[in-house]
């Protein structure tokens, strides 16, 4: 009497199908090996794909089949299928079982292995099921292709989102408070450019965001967030951006704006372009990463010192260059400076007027501005028609014209998004008396805000107002730039004096060099 081992296997995308049922399997087999009488030794249940034979159970029978030559005849399954998916894979298997003195055998596919044309079904048995998991495959990715296409966001949803399904059962992504306003306050922040990366997820998950690093910054690349959704080169089908199904969280050109932030791009803001320093640091050193040693230049750092009752802080330099200024003169010194950006009496009023002024008579900087998006947008598109004609006349080849059209087509893509925010908001109404009313009067309590405030504030304050990195000689702050409104005031206020009149001359025939975003300090970070 032959004696036989039962494989049984279904995967977990099989156990609904009925016809693949273990219980099934189990049933068929045992019938035929009661009807031609086959001791059955052992029965082998695996739950499991067949694209390979690294499975458990099969690998627990191979191992076993091996150390117990003899003891068993054959390998028993109803399909070839059940067996394997691969024809290479089952090949191999094959003739290893063979080698060991075991028969593997589909009762309801039977193939005599001595007759050579059973090869050839053996192959298509196998093959069959493997054509058709890579149709399955490719529908499936041809599909969800389509479904990109038409503006739909596949997968698990990110941070800010959450997975919903309507009553028709399908699927879709959905703005899932309080996580959403905690990523579009990042998305704010990364775009100010005064904190990095790494300090603004911290930052969110101190206001409650629950996401890891790594999740976050995948989420800050993720262009979902602006109401579209990307879909990939194909074969001959280059890269593209269509309008999403879903609600955008943010919108294009805060989208954008961080992107440049963190590509770099952006030079000019804020402390992590200008400074590159880490906020990360106790309440008594706020300058610690701003100051330069007078000494030898390098960054000052700050650190604690433990004494016999209380810890005593210090901004110093390296070991080896000896420069070290006890934290709270330096800091007070620091407050001090601050009140010299503090306008004088009848100055603010002065400044009120001039800004009024100017920017009723604004309109040619608006001009100006949406001229130059217009020039580079024109600029990039004359790019690929040059670059179409060179592709003509065999001047470059294919793959450089895409590259070059992709390129261009993704920087007029965030000009146009730059311009139709610049327009928007130039054409926006709003109460410029109201405005610039707060913003003189935060001025004029510039020192006691900054004292009042804490540590993140204060460095905002900081970046908002010095550009770039100055040093401390033991007794004043010598600072070289300064954020230009803040040099007009400190320039009204120590060279101009009360001539009001030549102070006015002087800022209107300079207006160019007041910049839009100095009329009151940067805005601070809100809800940490």
């Amino acid at each position: 009497m032959r004696i036989a081992d039962l494989y049984i296997r279904v995967s977990t995308d099989e156990q609904a199908d009925k016809g693949y049922s273990q219980r099934l399997q189990e049933d068929v087999l045992l019938k035929y090996c009661e009807i031609n009488t086959i001791k059955v030794r052992k029965i082998i249940f695996e739950d499991h794909s067949a694209k390979t034979f690294e499975r458990p159970e099969w690998k627990n029978l191979l191992r076993e089949l091996k150390k117990s030559k003899g003891k068993t005849d054959l390998v028993l399954f109803t399909k070839w299928d059940r067996f394997s998916r691969n024809a290479s894979d089952a090949y191999q298997m094959i003739s290893t079982l063979r080698k060991i003195g075991v028969e593997p055998q589909a009762i309801e596919q039977p193939l005599d292995m001595n007759v050579p044309e059973n090869k050839m079904m053996l192959a298509v048995y196998l093959t069959t099921p493997e054509i058709e998991n890579d149709r399955r495959a490719l529908n499936v990715k041809h599909g969800m292709r389509q479904a990109r296409k038409e503006g739909r966001w596949l997968g698990v949803a990110p941070p800010g989102y959450i997975n919903r399904t309507r009553e028709n059962g399908t699927k879709y992504v959905a703005i899932d408070e309080p996580e959403a306003s905690h990523m579009r306050w990042a998305f704010e922040q990364i775009a100010e450019g005064v904190f990095t990366t790494q300090e603004i997820w911290k930052m969110a998950v101190h206001r409650g965001l629950k996401c890891s690093a790594t999740s976050f910054r995948t989420a800050l690349r993720n262009v979902g967030y602006c109401g579209k959704v990307l879909v990939a080169a194909y074969k001959n089908e280059d890269e593209q951006m269509v309008q999403g199904l879903h609600e955008p969280l943010i919108s294009e050109a805060l989208f954008y704006k961080a992107q440049e932030v963190m590509d770099g791009r952006v030079r000019d803001i804020g402390i992590n372009s200008s400074h590159g320093v880490l906020v990360v640091t106790p309440d008594k050193l706020p300058l610690r990463g701003f100051l330069n040693c007078n000494r030898c230049t390098r960054l000052l750092t700050g650190s604690a010192s433990k004494g016999r009752n209380n810890y005593y802080h210090y901004y110093h330099c390296q070991p080896s260059c000896g420069v070290r200024y006890k934290a709270e003169p330096v800091n007070m010194a620091f407050v001090d400076k601050l009140r010299e950006f503090i306008p004088k009496p009848g100055m603010a009023e002065l400044y009120t007027e001039v800004i009024l002024d100017l920017y009723q008579g604004g309109t040619g900087y608006l001009r100006n501005e949406r001229k130059k998006f217009i020039t580079e947008i024109t600029e990039n598109n004359n790019r690929i028609t040059k670059a179409r004609e060179l592709l003509l006349t065999d001047d470059i080849s294919g793959s450089d014209y895409k590259l070059i059209k992709s390129e261009a087509e993704e920087k007029i893509a965030r000009l146009e998004v730059k311009l139709n925010d610049f327009l928007a908001n130039s054409a926006a109404t709003i109460d410029i008396d109201k405005v610039v009313y707060k913003a003189i009067e935060n001025l004029k309590k510039l020192d006691l805000l900054y004292l009042n405030a804490d540590i993140r504030r204060q460095r905002d304050m900081i970046g908002s107002i010095f550009t770039e990195k100055w040093s401390f000689d033991g007794q004043v702050h010598r600072t070289r730039k300064v954020n230009e409104a803040a040099q007009l005031i400190y320039l009204i206020n120590s060279k101009l004096g009360n001539k009001k009149s030549r102070v006015r001359t002087k800022i209107r025939s300079d207006h160019g060099f007041v910049p839009s975003a100095g009329v009151e300090p940067a805005r601070f970070p809100t809800g940490v």
